[in-house]
């Protein structure tokens, strides 16, 4: 029995490699040629005689009611400046990340033939870690200074560490995905602890299938320590959630708690100080994962699933603790 079983595992890891290879050479065929501006350097590099030109070539990163002494003012800021250097320093040549999100996009339309393919645009903004990257239609926004590795001297006084082990290069991909996520996947309708646990599940599952050379600690953005321990704490983390009755449960305290950015998940226990913040989104991607091995659907399909739908037809049983 033992040895059949074996056999078994061992044929469905090989169609799910074979099937997972099929789908990169498809991938590989994919023409996906993206444009690339660099606005940071074509607005440093000027000067307050020739804005003028910057402006025009950019109009969309100069509001109308922001007057040109505000962009002078900028322009020749010793902090701005420095900045821009410091980005300089390590995204002067664009072309290897450049690739990256080619080859990303060669993923996103193996999925999904119909979206456009946007432009690059590199800027240098306001530090606003909620919108490191900015998706919208035919651009994709990236804001370098948020990509300079978590020990820059920038951040260390101004960010806490769980936001800065984020602000790497290594993060560059996977925030790119979760700009496009925004687009393709509907907000759930109940806002309970499941249907946001899900919601969140299928964006780390759709970064499962577009970046597949990511480790997970990539995709969620978590250190290789954080995976483990959701990983050996699993079960007791799940049964914690149904033993309270959280799963259906809307109290307006649970997001902050397991869903949203945190320094950690809020258990109200001794352990709290050493769980990952967002411990929820990787239960939730576990069910997704759960979901997809179960059952035959395409990624569209998946994302547009209501969230008790796709619980139910999981069959998720958490990992037990040995």
């Amino acid at each position: 029995m033992r040895k059949f079983m074996c056999i078994a595992i061992i044929g469905f890891l090989f169609f799910s490699c074979d099937k997972k290879s099929k789908i990169e050479k498809e991938v590989e065929k994919i023409p996906v040629t993206m444009r690339l501006h660099r606005f940071e350097q074509a607005f440093f590099e000027s000067t307050p005689e020739n804005l003028y030109k910057v402006k025009a070539e950019y109009p969309e990163f100069f509001p109308k009611e922001t007057p040109d002494n505000v962009w002078v003012e900028k322009l020749q800021n010793p902090q701005w400046r420095e900045l821009y250097l410091e980005v300089e320093k390590k995204y002067k040549d664009f072309s290897r990340q450049q690739t990256e999100i080619e080859d990303l996009f060669k993923h996103i339309k193996y999925y999904f033939p119909s979206v456009i393919t946007p432009q690059i645009y590199t800027a240098i903004g306001e530090m606003d870690y909620l919108n490191k990257t900015i998706y919208a239609h035919d651009k994709l926004i990236i804001a370098l200074e948020l990509y300079l590795g978590k020990d820059h001297k920038f951040y260390k006084n101004e960010f806490p560490e769980y936001l800065r082990q984020n602000f790497d290069e290594h993060q560059l991909l996977p925030d790119i995905v979760s700009s496009f996520a925004y687009g393709v996947i509907p907000s759930p309708r109940n806002k309970d602890l499941l249907n946001l646990m899900i919601t969140s599940g299928k964006e780390l599952y759709l970064k499962d299938v577009l970046l597949p050379n990511c480790t997970d600690a990539d995709r969620i953005g978590y250190t290789p320590e954080q995976i483990k321990f959701c990983q050996d704490n699993e079960s007791y983390i799940w049964e914690y959630f149904v033993s309270n009755k959280m799963l259906y449960s809307t109290d307006s305290k649970l997001p902050n708690r397991f869903i949203n950015l945190a320094p950690f998940s809020k258990f109200y226990l001794e352990i709290d100080n050493e769980t990952p913040g967002r411990i929820g989104q990787w239960v939730g991607w576990q069910i997704v994962r759960a979901f997809m091995q179960n059952n035959d659907v395409s990624v569209k399909e998946l994302l547009k699933m209501d969230p008790n739908t796709l619980f139910e037809k999981s069959k998720y049983k958490p990992k037990k603790n040995e």
